[in-house]
C-alpha cells in the first residue's frame, strides 16, 4: 500500500513539475515576442512528449526517465529559434485598411498619410527630411533629401536610429519591473527595426482642412544613444486632438551621432565634428519651418520640446546659431545644459576627440575612412562611450551658460521642470546604504562634503538611500533647471517651472513619468491611472496647449501658473496641483560654489 502511494505521489509531482515548466515555456515565448507558430509547436511537442512519457518512458530506468527533461528543453530551444520574432516595420495606425489622407505637396514631392480609426487625426509617418547618413555620408553634416516622383505613402514609421538592441524578453521584463505595465498580446510578436538610415520625421494633425495651427516639434530622449520617435507616451496623437500639429523625428544616436575626430574637422566644410545628432535635429526643424504650412501649420509659431536627452538637445538648440529663427518657444523636461559644467549628456571637445581616438583603436582603424567601412551592426558597440554633445565651434560656439551670459539664445519663452523621483530609475541596482553613503558624498563633493552631510545626515540604510537618491537627482536634474531658470530671468525671458510629483500605478514621478500626462496619452482602458491622473493630465495638457498657442500657459479653468522670476516658484503637478516653493536651495548654493556659477552679466 505504501509503495502504491509513493508511486502515485511521484506521478503527481511529475505532473506538477511538467505543468510549471510548460507554463514557463509559454511565458518565455510571450515575453520574447515569438510568433504564434512557436506557441503551436511547443503545445504539440509538449503534448507528444508527455504522451511518450506516460505510455513508455516512465516504465523505463531512471536514466532514461531523467533524459526527458533535457530533451524537452532542447526541443523548446529549437522552437524558440524557429519562431524567433521577425523584424517588422511599425504602421502608423494599427487597424486594417485605414482611410488615406488627401495628397500633400512638400518641397521634395507629394505624400499621403493615413487617418486614425475614429477619423479625428491624420498621421504622416516616415517622411525623409535628410539624405540617409550612410557610406561616405557617415559623420558628415546633414543634407537635404533627394526629391521623389509619384506619391510617397507615409503610412509606416521609419526604423529607429542605429542603437544597441536588447533581446525582446529583456524589454518585456523592463516593462513589467520598471513600468508595471505589460499586456499579453499576439499582435506584437515582432521586433522593431533599427537602421543607420533613420532621418525621417512623423506628423500628427487634426483631420481635415487646417490653417495656421500651432506646431510642436518634439525630440525624444534615451541618453542620446537609444530611443525612438513614435513611443505611445509621447505620441503626437493626444495633443493633435486638441488642435495643434505635432512633429517628431529620428536623429543619429550614439557613435553615429556624437563621434568626434580631428580628420572629420579637417574634411568638414564647417570645421565641425561630434554633433551630428544635433545637426539632424536642427535640419528637421528647418524642414518643418519650410514645409509645415502644407499640413495647415503656422511656420512662425513653432514650439520645440524634449525630454531627458531630448531636453539636452533642446537646451543646445536654444543657444545654437544654426537654429536662429526656426522656433519661438521651448519646453525642457528633466534635463538642461545650463550649469557651468553640464552634468547630463555633455563633454568637452578635447574629451570627445580623445574618446574618438579610442574608438578607432578599438576597431583597429587608423583613419576615419577605414572606420566608415565598419558595418553599422559592428560599430554600434561603441555607443556606450559616444553619446555626448560638445562645443564644436559650429553647432555650439560656446557653453550654453556662456551664451546666456552673452544674451545669445533663440527662445522667446520657456516651460521647464523635473520630477520628484528622477534618480530612482538610475539607482535601481546602485543606490547607497549606510556603509557607502558618506564615501559616495565625499567622492562627488570633495571639500564641500561636510556641508552636504550636515544637510542630509543618515543613521540608517533607509535614510542613506533616500538622501543619496535626492542628492543624485538634484545634481543631474534639479540643479541644472535651477541654473537655467536664473539665466532665463537674467535675460528677461518669461519662464515657467514645474515639479512633477504624481504617484500612480505605473512610473509615478520617476524619470519620464510626466510625459504621458503632458502629451495627453493616458490610455483610456488603463487601470494604472485613475480619474485624478486624468484630471491632472487635462490640466498639464491645457497649460502646454496654451503655451504653444500664445507663449504663456495660463487660461480659463486652470490655476494661475506664476512666472518663476525668483527661481523658487514652482508649479507642482501632483495629487493636488498648484504653486509651491523650491526646497533645495541650500544644496544648490553648494553646487553653485563648486561650479563657479555666477549669473551676472
Amino acid at each position: 500500500m505504501a509503495k502504491e502511494k509513493k508511486k502515485k505521489t511521484l506521478s503527481i509531482g511529475f505532473q506538477v513539475l511538467f505543468a510549471v515548466v510548460f507554463i514557463l515555456m509559454l511565458a518565455v515565448l510571450e515575453l520574447n515576442k515569438n510568433t504564434v507558430l512557436g506557441f503551436i509547436l511547443i503545445i504539440l511537442a509538449s503534448a507528444g512528449l508527455f504522451w511518450v512519457y506516460l505510455k513508455w518512458l516512465r516504465k523505463r530506468g531512471a536514466l532514461l526517465k531523467a533524459a526527458f527533461w533535457p530533451v524537452w528543453l532542447a526541443v523548446f530551444a529549437l522552437v524558440l529559434l524557429i519562431s524567433w520574432p521577425p523584424v517588422k516595420a511599425v504602421k502608423a495606425v494599427d487597424h486594417r485598411n485605414p482611410v488615406k489622407t488627401d495628397i500633400v505637396h512638400v518641397k521634395n514631392g507629394d505624400l499621403q498619410g493615413v487617418v486614425s480609426k475614429d477619423g479625428a487625426i491624420e498621421i504622416y509617418a516616415g517622411i525623409p527630411y535628410a539624405k540617409p547618413p550612410v557610406g561616405e555620408l557617415r559623420w558628415r553634416e546633414t543634407y537635404d533629401p533627394e526629391s521623389w516622383t509619384g506619391v510617397l505613402q507615409a503610412d509606416t514609421f521609419a526604423p529607429m536610429s542605429m542603437q544597441p538592441v536588447n533581446l525582446p524578453i529583456y524589454d518585456s521584463l523592463a516593462q513589467i519591473i520598471g513600468y508595471h505595465d505589460y499586456k499579453i498580446s499576439l499582435k506584437d510578436n515582432y521586433r522593431e527595426p533599427v537602421s543607420e538610415d533613420s532621418l525621417y520625421l512623423n506628423i500628427w494633425k487634426p483631420a481635415g482642412n487646417a490653417e495656421n495651427l500651432p506646431v510642436i516639434v518634439y525630440v525624444h530622449g534615451g541618453s542620446l544613444k537609444t530611443g525612438q520617435p513614435w513611443y505611445a507616451d509621447y505620441s503626437g496623437e493626444g495633443l493633435a486632438r486638441e488642435g495643434v500639429i505635432v512633429v517628431n523625428m529620428g536623429y543619429r544616436l550614439g557613435v553615429f551621432g556624437y563621434f568626434a575626430d580631428e580628420e572629420l574637422i579637417a574634411e568638414s566644410p564647417d570645421g565641425t565634428t561630434g554633433n551630428y545628432g544635433l545637426m539632424d535635429q536642427i535640419h528637421a526643424l528647418r524642414w518643418v519651418k519650410e514645409n509645415i504650412a502644407a499640413f495647415g501649420g503656422d511656420p512662425d509659431n513653432i514650439t520645440l520640446a524634449g525630454e531627458s536627452a531630448g531636453a539636452t538637445s533642446v537646451s543646445a538648440i536654444c543657444v545654437s546659431p544654426l537654429a536662429k529663427g526656426l522656433f519661438r518657444r521651448a519646453v525642457l523636461e528633466s534635463s538642461t545644459l545650463a550649469p557651468v559644467s553640464p552634468t547630463h549628456s555633455f563633454r568637452s571637445l578635447s574629451e570627445a576627440l580623445r574618446s574618438g581616438k579610442a574608438v578607432k583603436k578599438a576597431y583597429a582603424c587608423s583613419t576615419v575612412e577605414e572606420l566608415r567601412k565598419v558595418s553599422a551592426e559592428d560599430l554600434v558597440a561603441a555607443t556606450d562611450t559616444e553619446h555626448h554633445v560638445t562645443v564644436d565651434g559650429y553647432v555650439l560656439t560656446k557653453l550654453p551658460y556662456e551664451s546666456y551670459l552673452a544674451g545669445e539664445f533663440n527662445e522667446e519663452a520657456l516651460i521647464h521642470g523635473y520630477n520628484s523621483d528622477e534618480a530612482a530609475a538610475f539607482l535601481i541596482f546602485g543606490n547607497a546604504n549606510l556603509k557607502n553613503y558618506e564615501s559616495n558624498v565625499r567622492g562627488y563633493f570633495g571639500k564641500y562634503s561636510d556641508e552636504v552631510l550636515k544637510l542630509y545626515p543618515a543613521k540608517t540604510d533607509e535614510e542613506a538611500a533616500a538622501n543619496w537618491s535626492l542628492i543624485w537627482g538634484a545634481v543631474f536634474f534639479d540643479y541644472p533647471h535651477y541654473c537655467l531658470n536664473r539665466l532665463e530671468v537674467l535675460n528677461n525671458v518669461p519662464v515657467y517651472e514645474y515639479y512633477f510629483t504624481k504617484e500612480n500605478g505605473r512610473l509615478g514621478p520617476w524619470h519620464s513619468g510626466e510625459e504621458v500626462y503632458l502629451y495627453g496619452n493616458i490610455p483610456e482602458d488603463s487601470r494604472l491611472y485613475d480619474e485624478k491622473d486624468r484630471s491632472l493630465s487635462d490640466a498639464m495638457k491645457g497649460y502646454f496647449l496654451n503655451f504653444a498657442k500664445t507663449g504663456q500657459p495660463n487660461g480659463a479653468g486652470l490655476k494661475a501658473w506664476k512666472q518663476n522670476k525668483t527661481s523658487e516658484d514652482l508649479m507642482e503637478f501632483g495629487e493636488n496641483y498648484g504653486m509651491i516653493k523650491e526646497g533645495e536651495h541650500e544644496l544648490f548654493d553648494i553646487l553653485d560654489r563648486m561650479q563657479g556659477f555666477d549669473p551676472v552679466k
